[in-house]
């Protein structure tokens, strides 16, 4: 193991581990979701999560090989850019087949946390970031997790109260604009 590496290789194994347990547990939630809104988020959530993976993987390498950083990460991409507007969009498709199960909302709810972990973990190690290269790579998985968090956020919402789900995204508010 490269000296000069050492940090950010303790840093990639345990995103790699955290990142491994995220996709293991949306697998398993996208075969026990009990709605085909839930299936379809958690499926997108679980292509997320492997290709978090697969770029962390392509970093080590790299690195324990003592190779420097490189922005050969940014080849491996994911695949939904813009999960809110899907998120609208699948919640349009599903609105008249509602039905939020205990154990949806309880995923939910441990996404929730794995997410708000992954991104609090990036941040504290953005502040320990040697080279732009590697604030580049940690600033893009905040973003990618935050971006997961809020979509979580909204399928809780949707599922617990959609008609204040509805109002909030159509912009129609109480004072009659």
């Amino acid at each position: 193991m490269a000296e000069k590496n050492e940090r950010a290789l303790g840093m990639l194994k345990t995103a790699l581990s955290m990142e491994e347990k995220g996709y293991q547990f949306y697998e398993k939630v996208v075969a026990t979701s009990g709605n085909e809104l839930g299936r379809r988020i958690f499926q997108m959530l679980k292509e997320d999560e492997i290709t978090h993976v697969e770029r962390i993987q392509r970093l080590f390498q790299q690195l324990s090989g003592g190779q420097d950083w490189t922005d050969d990460w940014k080849i491996v991409t994911v695949q939904q850019r813009d999960l809110s507007q899907i998120f609208h969009r699948l919640a349009e498709e599903h609105r008249q087949r509602l039905s939020a199960e205990a154990g949806d909302l309880e995923a939910i709810d441990v996404g929730l946390d794995f997410e708000l972990k992954a991104v609090n973990f990036y941040r504290e190690h953005l502040a320990h970031a040697q080279n732009e290269l590697e604030r580049e790579f940690i600033r893009a998985m905040v973003a990618e997790e935050e971006l997961h968090h809020e979509l979580l956020a909204d399928m809780k919402l949707y599922l617990t109260d959609p008609n204040a789900w509805f109002r909030e995204r159509e912009k129609g508010g109480l004072d009659g604009a």
